[in-house]
């Protein structure tokens, strides 16, 4: 990505969500070292994307805000944190190894010409009274044995027993104007990283909350207010399956609205998994995005084609010319 142009700023703009997963793999331990090597993977995707689109990249830190908490708790002679500035730290680490990881794809791709990449840190509202602070249910952090929980609050996942912090649910994203405009400039943005650092308003004051908003419904409001084209949630699985972990499984290639929402009242998707990718992509078509999808780490460029994932269309209007593809009306 390059000086801006009136090229440039007519490209679309492609938001991709990176679950944790795209730094940590199952069975890892999370060392600096297998981070770096996991972001080739989703990065040299993007890396070619940015040849055809605009970029946001947003990212999870589930497991980096969990190690955090323990090494806090591991040495109580140091100053415990609150996770509002676990999170901005995060922020600081995982931009940093995408910034580096994505300059070199790109440097390979293209040579060595100026990447124009910045990290943004990022602040978002929420409501004070969410009722996410009286019933924590974001897992983070690593997983633990059954027999061996931890003495703190608890919800089991698909991957086993995690410990759960509040998550509130986004309100706006205060830096949007600024990401909007380093997008229309040229620059790949990385935003948004761990859902972004909850704040609440207090007149015209920000003060931050002990909480972490979930990346997915952080993402999709981002790509909502700066006007996103298209949303890729990017996961460890290939997409959102109904009657998931039965004999009846099965992969959602396409989902309408309509669709979309019984299964969630249905109860289809788990709350700290699924559940926020299926809404997230919901929220961002409604709020007039044409498409979103959730894929695999690895199917990224396979999605964006519409090749692979789950994926979820603006409806098409009646009178509308335009082939929207997979959405109907119910």
């Amino acid at each position: 990505m390059h000086e801006s142009s009136p090229e440039t700023v007519k490209l679309p703009i492609l938001l991709v969500a990176l679950g944790g997963n795209a730094l940590i793999g199952k069975g890892e331990s999370g060392t600096t070292e297998e981070q770096f090597r996991n972001l080739r993977v989703p990065l040299a995707q993007i890396a070619r994307l940015s040849r055809k689109y605009r970029i946001i990249i947003t990212h999870g830190n589930g497991p980096q805000v969990g190690h955090l908490l323990l090494q806090q708790e591991c040495c109580p002679q140091v100053p415990r944190l609150p996770l509002e500035i676990l999170v901005a730290q995060t922020q600081g680490q995982i931009g940093y190894m995408i910034e580096s990881t994505l300059d070199n794809e790109l440097t390979e791709m293209e040579g060595e010409h100026e990447h124009l990449i910045v990290t943004v840190l990022t602040y978002v509202l929420v409501d004070p009274d969410d009722p996410g602070f009286l019933s924590p249910t974001k897992p983070i952090g690593p997983v633990y044995s059954e027999d061996s929980p931890p003495a703190m609050p608890t919800v089991k996942t698909e991957r086993g027993l995690r410990r759960v912090v509040a998550s509130p649910r986004p309100l706006t994203i205060i830096e949007k104007r600024e990401i909007r405009r380093l997008i229309d400039m040229g620059f790949i943005v990385i935003a948004c990283g761990g859902g972004g650092i909850p704040v609440v308003k207090h007149g015209r004051a920000f003060h931050g909350v002990n909480a972490v908003i979930d990346k997915d419904l952080a993402s999709a409001r981002v790509a909502e207010e700066i006007g996103a084209d298209l949303l890729i949630i990017a996961t460890d699985v290939e997409g959102a399956s109904i009657h998931y972990g039965t004999p009846d499984e099965r992969l959602l290639r396409e989902m309408s609205l309509a669709e979309g929402e019984r299964y969630l009242i249905e109860g289809h998707f788990g709350a700290g998994s699924m559940r926020p990718k299926v809404e997230a992509a919901l929220q961002f078509v409604k709020s007039g995005g044409n498409r979103a999808v959730i894929c695999s780490i690895d199917s990224i460029e396979a999605a964006v084609a519409g090749r692979a994932g789950t994926e979820v269309k603006r409806p098409r209007a009646e009178g509308d010319n335009i082939n929207y593809g997979i959405m109907h009306t119910n």
